[in-house]
């Protein structure tokens, strides 16, 4: 059994759904005001779910990991791409609406293209595992 891929999935997955359902509270009850003055309600939002449906990504790559080991090295480089393309996409989103610093669109789509790199790896895996 692959217990680091495992581990690092299911952790990395619970803790980012976690943070996303917090963020996501916050967002429509204490920052709703902010957020709908300076016209990031919908940027929050965005950065909320994206954070959410990847953290269901992790869980599924932490579950695949577990029942069918061992783990093809292209749903380790996944599960990274997941956590890691998630924490740029959603944390500069989040960034962003929080403090309207531009840049931070820049950065946004980085963290999209590792997640998108992280579904084309998982289907590979898939592949080659399932």
């Amino acid at each position: 059994m692959n217990i680091s891929l495992t581990r690092l999935a299911l952790v990395a997955g619970a803790s980012l759904a976690g943070i996303a359902v917090a963020a996501g509270a916050f967002g429509a009850h204490g920052l709703k005001d902010r957020l709908a003055a300076s016209g990031q309600a919908e940027n929050w939002e965005t950065a909320c779910r994206y954070a959410m449906v990847h953290a269901l990504a992790l869980l599924a790559v932490g579950l695949l990991a577990a029942i069918r080991p061992p783990a093809p090295a292209s749903l380790t480089v996944a599960a990274w791409f997941f956590f890691g393309g998630t924490l740029i996409f959603s944390g500069c989103l989040a960034a962003l609406a929080l403090s309207g610093i531009k840049i931070l669109g820049a950065i946004v789509p980085i963290g999209g293209v590792l997640m998108i790199a992280g579904w084309v790896l998982f289907a590979l895996a898939g592949w080659r595992h399932g």
